[in-house]
């Protein structure tokens, strides 16, 4: 068979009901200068109409890659016919046009015969989804590589943080073999960035206007812009946030600009990492590898427990938002307490000041330990009375509750707790008075909290949560990198990010 043109390297994902939306979509995404494009015919009212808006399609735009499937309902697809009527829609859609069809495995196998002679016309993926997890993926493989083909494709469920360390461990394993790997739902989404990287042979991406037609896939502007699929290497490093949830963060908008300010083959991913899955992310890491990651509720404490070394402030402290790898060693430090206690100290004489910290969690652990040891008077309330007290007895601050709060006034708030967050973001700690005139609230997302419109009103002088959130991501670049910060690129993203 002689040699065919590579597929370009990433994929949109077309799963539309009627042919007029289909092609309206596909031109879309021609304009946005997408030109490969999977034409999803089982998702059509008729799927041999989809037939006809393929040649009707690549007569207006030859340039383009037209992928076909019609994959069967019982393969987790939407069509709902014969496998003999499957195939001759596909082979009709070769000679529209198509130059790779997508054939799953459980129809393949029983014909491997009539998808060589569809091979013979055009290249052939033979695909395998799990919508449940992420089994073990040898024999998986074994069982495709029955089939001759010209890619295999190996899409699976993450469930943990782990599943896209396997699925991606299969190109490492089978250089020669050409894989598509991909691990469905937000968990797995380090799969579609990195998929590439590895040697696979093309990525999937969502349509930049609607639904993509599997769980965790974002646009190919995201991929290509944010994340620079494009540029990655084999060799690049691997850094990225652990959260729960993760979805909100800035951090993957602020660092991978950060990157790209500096030239590093190096990119920084969302992990999403359930409070019970820390030890299964390490694994993650050792396999991928990560070089480092920032770290936020709710493992900023946990995460102790998995490093070699914690350095001395952040073992006071007992919370970490900052891990990296030297010398085959986790090490971790703590980044938010310097990024407290500088924006405060231009606004008042912190060792003359009454301070209170809402919040008792790791980063109001930061907060009360970085004032405690600039001098300020702390008072702190929380949410669990219990870690209230414990906080306060180990940094000689005052606990309180929050009916002790009435007619009490602080120079400085400093909110750490994620009330206001998005996407909650009618949520204030304090259903009345804000107690203070200088209010620092942590949540960065959105700018302007529920907290900080309350204080606002009263008259009161804000530092947002923004200047903290980059002076720490500052701090963990340097680290990471040895290499300064690009600071106004960081908060430039910062702000784009935010829609400012």
């Amino acid at each position: 068979m002689a040699a065919r043109a590579a597929l370009p390297k990433v994929c949109i994902a077309l799963g539309l009901p009627t042919t007029e939306k289909l092609i309206d979509q596909a031109e879309k995404e021609l304009a946005a200068g997408e030109h490969f494009l999977e034409f999803r015919l089982d998702y059509l009212n008729r799927p041999e109409q989809g037939v006809k808006a393929i040649q009707q399609f690549l007569a207006k735009h030859p340039e383009a890659t037209v992928l076909a499937t019609c994959r069967r309902h019982q393969n987790h697809g939407k069509y709902d016919g014969l496998i003999e009527d499957q195939l001759k829609i596909l082979d009709a859609a070769i000679d529209a046009g198509a130059k790779a069809i997508d054939v799953e495995i459980e129809t393949a196998e029983k014909v491997i015969d009539k998808v060589e002679h569809l091979r013979a016309k055009t290249q052939l993926i033979v695909s395998w989804h799990n919508y449940e997890g992420t089994p073990p993926l040898e024999p998986v493989l074994r069982r495709m590589l029955k089939v001759p083909a010209d890619a295999y494709k190996v899409v699976t469920t993450a469930k943990k943080p782990s599943d896209s360390g396997k699925v991606l461990a299969l190109q490492k394993a089978h250089p020669r073999v050409p894989l598509i790997l991909l691990a469905m739902g937000e968990t797995g989404f380090p799969t579609r960035v990195l998929c590439n990287a590895l040697g696979g042979v093309y990525t999937y991406a969502s349509p930049n206007a609607v639904e993509g037609t599997a769980p965790g896939q974002v646009s190919s502007r995201v991929l290509r812009n944010l994340y620079r699929i494009d540029k990655l290497s084999k060799s690049a490093k691997i850094y990225g946030v652990i959260a729960d949830p993760v979805r909100h963060s800035l951090s993957p908008n602020v660092h991978n600009r950060a990157f790209q300010a500096r030239r590093l083959d190096a990119v920084y991913l969302p992990f999403l990492v359930k409070s019970t899955q820390l030890k299964d992310f390490i694994q993650l890491c050792d396999s991928l590898p990560v070089q480092g990651f920032s770290v936020t509720i709710p493992h900023k404490q946990r995460i102790l427990k998995y490093l070699d070394h914690v350095d001395l402030l952040a073992r006071r402290i007992g919370a970490v938002n900052t891990v990296w790898k030297k010398a085959g060693k986790w090490r971790g430090t703590n980044t938010d307490a310097p990024a407290v206690t500088k924006p405060l100290s231009k606004k008042i004489k912190l060792n003359k000041s009454k301070v209170l910290i809402a919040g008792n969690g790791g980063a109001a652990r930061g907060a009360a330990f970085a004032l405690a040891d600039a001098g300020a008077q702390i008072a702190i309330v929380g949410r669990n009375p219990d870690r209230v007290r414990a906080l306060a007895k180990i940094c000689g601050a005052e606990p309180l509750l929050r009916e002790q709060m009435n007619g009490r006034r602080f120079d400085a708030l400093v909110h750490a707790t994620p009330m206001g967050m998005w996407p909650h973001v009618n949520e204030c700690f304090f259903p009345d008075q804000v107690p203070a005139d200088l209010v620092f609230d942590m949540v960065y997302n959105p700018l302007e909290t529920e907290l900080v419109r309350r204080a606002k009103a009263q008259g009161a002088t804000i530092i947002p949560g923004l200047e903290m959130f980059l002076t720490q991501a500052a701090q963990q670049f340097e680290i990471w990198t040895e290499d300064k910060a690009p600071i106004s690129v960081m908060e430039k993203a910062a702000l784009e990010a935010l829609g400012k």
